[in-house]
């Protein structure tokens, strides 16, 4: 008798080279204190590594980022986990590909593959563990029974501290051309787009609906990082949490259309977001998901207040 495997237990999709996870990126600031109190405030844990510092959320020995301090505030490189079995199939990709190799950042200790996209941006395939969702994350909706008080004094709230790290949206010039090279190179999926002003795209081993995205800028950047959330409820103390650490600049609370997560954005201090993000679209390792091209109404936000101005202004250009 054949057996049934639960849907959950389904690791990797036959036959298909691709990166099972964003395993983790790294960032320059032009001021650690700063930094270190906006994550923290975000409810981040930030842990010293010699003269660099790592992201981590709570409980949870997996990190998520890498600090490190230089002039100016600027993306600094994405790090794709991939399955052991395949690591020498990428390394014959890049090379098909005509992708030169480099070696590791200074003080970056890795035995991964280093490379540029086509905008500069450094990254690394690295052999490691997947850290990108195996299921759809729960999302809850806390309620009460009648007679009974469903909230929380305001000093009572709890801290919110994120679950997970969700995924990265990068400015980029061209974003089918960047598109493209994620897709040959890195074996990501196109989720959904709108024309070329942004596009989603996901990890063919069962991922959330994109852990990586882009936007059209006139130069490269970072836009956000995006933290998952358990509930609603989390993402709305998250943002009064910020707030009354005086980070008020931000966009939400609302619904995006792609990937229908609910957010909050809070500004940090140079110009780019973290987001408190909950119940995004998953795609399972046995789904095609039907990538489709939307209409800029479509491609945003379902409800929520209206966009700042300068919601996609990229300040890395600036730089």
């Amino acid at each position: 008798m054949t057996q049934i495997r639960s849907r959950a237990l389904i690791m990797k999709r036959p036959g298909e080279l691709g990166v099972h996870s964003l395993d983790h990126f790294a960032l320059t600031v032009p001021d650690m204190r700063v930094a270190k109190d906006f994550y923290k405030a975000f409810g981040l844990d930030l842990r010293d590594e010699g003269n660099m510092v790592g992201v981590f959320t709570k409980g949870d020995n997996h990190r998520w980022g890498l600090l490190r301090e230089g002039s100016r505030k600027c993306f600094g490189f994405a790090s794709f986990a991939a399955y052991e079995e395949d690591f020498p199939l990428f390394r014959a990709r890049l090379s098909e590909l005509g992708i030169p190799r480099l070696d590791p950042p200074a003080g970056i200790e890795s035995n991964g593959l280093w490379f540029r996209d086509p905008d500069g941006n450094l990254l690394e395939i690295c052999i490691a563990d997947k850290s990108s969702p195996s299921q759809k994350s729960s999302a809850g909706l806390i309620s009460s029974p009648a007679g009974i008080r469903g909230a929380t004094g305001r000093t009572k709230a709890p801290i919110i501290a994120p679950r997970r790290f969700a995924h990265l949206l990068l400015f980029t010039p061209d974003v089918p051309r960047a598109v493209a090279f994620y897709s040959r190179a890195l074996g990501l999926r196109l989720s959904d787009q709108s024309a070329d002003v942004i596009a989603f795209m996901h990890g063919p081993h069962g991922s959330d609906h994109h852990m990586l995205a882009f936007a059209k800028s006139s130069a490269p950047g970072l836009h956000h990082l995006s933290w998952d959330v358990g509930t609603v409820n989390d993402i709305g103390l998250g943002a009064k949490q910020m707030l009354d650490k005086g980070f008020e600049k931000g966009w939400g609370l609302g619904r995006h259309v792609l990937g229908s997560n609910y957010f909050h954005y809070v500004r940090d201090p140079w110009g780019s977001y973290c987001e408190y993000s909950c119940d995004i679209d998953y795609v399972p390792v046995d789904c095609d998901w039907r990538a489709a091209d939307h209409e800029p109404m479509d491609s945003i936000y379902v409800w929520g207040p209206d966009m700042p101005g300068d919601f996609i202004h990229n300040y890395e250009a600036a730089g």
